[in-house]
């Protein structure tokens, strides 16, 4: 008997042990992820599937394409549009302000950071509602903030801080702004500063050091803080309607007017399924964009 006889069936044992521990591996994977998988299908591919069924069903029940014809009509174009712009408006002011705060908050030390931490997530522990009202208080042509404007003598008129756009923007920012905030800290905090010690070494200035090193290495948390606002944004419904006035037509709004004043469930399923098929693809660029844009650097 030659030497590779002798060990044939050690190889085969060894190649039956590995095949038998691989499908071990994959029943316990399989039975470790069930519920969550059976939770997705109950709260995200059940309701989704049952509301792209009724927006088949115009308000007769007859089964149409109706409610999809009709989004092609200029008033809930221009609904269409208005929502992704309050979206767009406020992430990019929810970055403006955030990222200086995050920024702030990563080079401080850390007992400091934890502390102004706090102020940061004390808005979570009040309803949106009170928050809402408060800005309604605070805003309107007889609030505070035009009350302490006139007696300053800074304004003649009360300015139009609500019922609009502005009002609307100013609400979601403070709502949205913990959003932003609270993931791009964690992604800076995560930045070695050996980094940019070592960007200063090879004679790179401060700004250089931020702008070279520093911001690059933080867009992995902005772009999640990002895609995290701007997808609540555009389901946003109780600060639009209360600070919006009804002025500020956004499709969420729609919705509700949709089943609370017309009963017709097939117009708001064709509204709802319009928006997430819409996000989910807008979702989707960005983030292949990102990722080409990551392995681009990444081979550079």
């Amino acid at each position: 008997m030659t030497m590779a006889e002798t060990h044939m069936p050690s190889i085969e044992l060894n190649t039956d042990v590995l095949q038998r521990s691989r499908r071990k591996t994959g029943l316990t994977f399989i039975g470790l992820s069930a519920p969550a998988f059976v939770l997705v299908v109950l709260v995200l591919i059940i309701p989704f599937a049952w509301l792209a069924w009724m927006s088949l069903y115009d308000a007769s029940g007859a089964l149409s394409a109706e409610n999809y014809a009709r989004l092609l009509r200029p008033a809930y174009v221009d609904s269409f549009l208005t929502t992704f712009k309050v979206a767009a408006i406020v992430t990019i002011v929810c970055v403006v302000l955030g990222y200086p705060v995050s920024y702030l908050l990563s080079q401080l030390p850390q007992k400091v950071a934890q502390i102004l931490m706090i102020f940061i997530i004390l808005p979570f522990w009040t309803s949106v509602l009170v928050r809402t009202y408060a800005w309604l208080v605070l805003l309107q042509r007889q609030g505070l903030i035009n009350t302490w404007l006139t007696n300053l003598g800074l304004i003649s008129e009360p300015l139009p801080l609500v019922n609009n756009l502005t009002g609307t923007v100013i609400g979601m920012v403070h709502i949205m702004l913990p959003f932003l905030i609270l993931p791009l800290y964690a992604s800076m905090k995560t930045i070695d500063p050996i980094l940019l010690r070592a960007a200063s070494n090879c004679g790179a200035s401060p700004t250089q050091a931020f702008r070279q090193v520093f911001l690059p290495l933080s867009l992995p948390g902005v772009a999640t803080g990002v895609a995290l606002i701007f997808v609540l944004c555009l389901g946003y419904y109780l600060t639009p309607a209360l600070l919006g006035g009804g002025r500020v037509a956004m499709w969420s709004t729609q919705i509700a007017d949709m089943i609370a004043k017309f009963a017709n469930w097939g117009a708001a399923s064709a509204l709802s399924v319009v928006l997430l098929v819409v996000t989910g693809s807008i979702l989707w660029i960005v983030s292949a964009l990102f990722k080409a844009a990551s392995v681009t650097k990444g081979g550079v």
